[in-house]
């Protein structure tokens, strides 16, 4: 893998990552067509996804840093005994919400392996499959009332929904924030709140993963250039805070059902493709090679 080509993911992944059309399903169709899958493949994804978190944290500081404080103030009044469930601030109650939309993780830690063996294997019929799946999600929320939950209205049951939502979201195809935001919106959140509240639940879930795929890929013996893993990590921050704005925009104008259509429209596309290739041999992969080198 050489810079261009890890600059050119990078931005696919920053782009992608927070407009709702998945970073996973379409940096899976590059490294098919590039020859750029399999465990090297899988570690720069890795890395690409802390390019993003970065980007989250420089677009949410505010709101993080407060999380972070009253979590702090939280533990501490537990060991004083003073903490109590049922008086909680918003932002406390938010902490509470994230943590419980965190606990259907758990199902994807114990099949992460075969979740992410669809993004490794030489085959892209899962991921226009998956494709389908996101559309879907996207034009049924258009299709809900505009809802005003906020952190004080919000239930644990709509916290485990959205966490439902992310926790199939390592498969190539789902879009994470598109999955969660369109599961916020038909449970009633507030537009706003419901971006805010999943791309800050996203990282966790994006942090401890790849945490246990470094541990993996050095094990393995992967390892990538400097200057590659440099230049896709940075791309991916600033083109991904380019795409936090994006979306800022498109949930203030109520722009979601393009993105519907976009992945409906790429998942017919990708999923024909998927059986062509079963049947040709690969035919387009390898024209698609050919024409690199």
């Amino acid at each position: 893998m050489n810079i261009l080509n890890a600059l050119f993911q990078g931005i696919i992944q920053g782009l992608t990552e927070f407009l709702p059309v998945s970073s996973s399903g379409h940096l899976s169709l590059i490294q098919y067509f590039t020859g750029q899958g399999g465990e090297t493949g899988a570690l720069f994804s890795i890395l690409l996804h802390l390019g993003t978190l970065i980007a989250v944290f420089l677009a949410f500081h505010k709101t993080i840093l407060r999380l972070i404080y009253e979590f702090f103030c939280m533990v501490g009044d537990i060991f004083k005994g003073k903490f109590q469930l049922s008086h909680l601030t918003p932002y406390r109650r938010m902490i509470v919400l994230l943590i419980i939309s965190l606990l259907p993780l758990a199902v994807t830690f114990v099949f992460k392996d075969w979740l992410q063996g669809f993004s490794s294997d030489n085959s892209i019929l899962a991921e226009g499959i998956c494709f389908l799946i996101t559309g879907v999600l996207l034009t049924l929320a258009d299709r809900f009332p505009k809802g005003r939950k906020t952190p004080k209205t919000m239930t644990y049951g709509d916290a485990l929904a959205i966490g439902a939502a992310q926790a199939i979201a390592p498969l190539p195809g789902i879009s994470r924030s598109g999955s969660t935001i369109a599961t916020g919106l038909m449970m009633g959140l507030d537009r706003q709140y419901a971006v805010t509240f999943s791309f800050i639940m996203g990282m966790p879930a994006v942090l401890g993963g790849a945490i246990l795929e470094i541990k993996d890929a050095a094990e393995a013996g992967v390892s990538l250039p400097f200057s590659v893993m440099a230049v896709g990590m940075l791309s991916a921050a600033v083109f991904g805070l380019i795409a936090i704005k994006m979306v800022n925009w498109l949930v203030k104008s109520d722009k979601f059902k393009i993105f519907a259509y976009y992945t409906l429209a790429l998942g017919i596309l990708v999923t024909a493709a998927g059986i062509y290739e079963m049947f040709t041999d690969h035919a387009l992969q390898k024209i698609v090679l050919t024409w690199l080198q």
